[in-house]
């Protein structure tokens, strides 16, 4: 099989995260940036990082890299790159997006306009063709030119990658799963310990825990762009990737995890996206006032995107709304708590300060991750381990 650069973005702020999940899948890392880690691996991995990445925003494959200072530096450079390797001649193919920042080339249009007749021309002459149909599959081409460099991919997954397939309906303002994923996994949160959403809308952080806890793929119910590529990714590799991730699946484990939210109707939504999700077996899910958060266990997690403006509006009712969340919190033993929100003032209203506080973006929003670590457990003794 060929060996291929593929580029993963993940929210600003989840690259050690994507890294680790990209280990996980046994690839080495080649380069990691703000929001992207790229790591070597054959077709294979194409489809194993779509089917298994949480917290990976999509897929791509690394067509060149190279500096571009000019536009005629960016007709050449995409010029001379092996379209005819990745393209069948009836291929549909387009620049989908284009970007230059800190660049001297930074016109969206522009840009993606002389990428494609760059690629025409080198369509030009490997398939002696003066006019392409374009009537086939899509290839959707994406370039991110930063500080002069141009990075210049194939997109593989087509839909980002957050869109798991369960989630038809959501709430106000909802977290994406990609998003809720990468948060769990900046948590020491294991399924064997109590999970609260007091917050949870229409569930997405409790689903996406439930299906870490039972190992369900995150790309499991869906499609991807390059599965219909089979002019050089063979579809047995799709199919082996899947069987692959269908065999560690473990619907079969006892865990504890719960979603509460003040809105009954959001709950019923919830439920839906559980049960499409293969996790419904596995997520309490309770209308349930904020105010009466309550539990007897100990060493439990709370991991919540609260409101922070768009679905509460005045400040004065956000700093309410916080400051009866930090009653709760109090009165849960030995509990963790962590929680995602652009609201400026959460730590005020909180009434302590975060023993961690991590700046995620969400999209064009600043979020902080705010983290109250509270006491381990005691150590088990050894006879109890066994």
């Amino acid at each position: 099989m060929n060996r291929f650069d593929i580029a993963v973005p993940c929210h600003f702020g989840l690259e050690a995260v994507l890294k680790r999940e990209i280990y996980d899948l046994g690839y080495d890392i080649k380069r990691v940036e703000d929001g992207r880690v790229t790591f070597e691996g054959d077709e294979q991995a194409i489809c194993r990082a779509n089917i298994g990445l949480r917290s990976a925003q999509r897929v791509m494959l690394v067509v060149g890299r190279g500096k571009c200072t000019t536009f005629d530096e960016l007709f050449e450079f995409v010029k001379s790159l092996p379209w005819e390797n990745y393209l069948p001649k009836n291929a549909k193919f387009w620049v989908k997006k284009a970007s230059g920042i800190k660049s001297r080339l930074f016109s969206p249009s522009d840009i993606q306009s002389i990428a494609k007749k760059a690629m025409v021309e080198r369509m030009k002459g490997a398939y002696g063709l003066v006019h392409f149909p374009e009537d086939g599959d899509e290839y959707p081409v994406r370039i991110f030119i930063y500080k002069d460099e141009a990075l210049i991919a194939l997109d593989t997954s087509g839909e980002s990658l957050h869109k798991r397939g369960y989630r038809l309906q959501a709430g106000k303002a909802p977290i994406s799963e990609s998003l809720a994923a990468g948060l769990i996994s900046l948590t020491p949160w294991k399924d064997d310990r109590i999970l609260i959403d007091p917050f949870c809308g229409s569930g997405t952080i409790p689903i996406e825990a439930a299906m870490m806890a039972a190992n369900i793929a995150p790309g499991m119910n869906r499609s991807f762009t390059s599965q219909r590529w089979t002019n050089f990714i063979d579809p047995i590799l799709w199919k082996d990737a899947f069987e692959e991730a269908h065999d560690l699946i473990n619907t079969d484990i006892k865990t504890n995890i719960q979603g509460y939210d003040i809105d009954g109707s959001v709950l019923d939504v919830a439920r839906q996206n559980a049960s499409r999700a293969g996790v419904s077996s596995l997520i309490h899910f309770q209308q349930r006032d904020v105010a009466d958060l309550k539990s007897s266990k100990k060493y439990g997690f709370i991991i919540t995107n609260p409101p922070y403006g768009e679905r509460i509006g005045f400040d004065a009712n956000l700093k309410a709304l916080y400051k009866t969340f930090a009653e709760a919190m109090d009165g849960l033993d030995c509990w963790s708590t962590y929680l995602i929100t652009s609201f400026e003032d959460a730590q005020d209203a909180i009434g302590k300060k975060a023993t961690k506080n991590r700046k995620i973006y969400n999209g064009m929003i600043k979020t902080y991750f705010y983290q109250y670590i509270g006491e381990k457990p005691p150590r088990r003794k050894k006879h109890e381990e066994r």
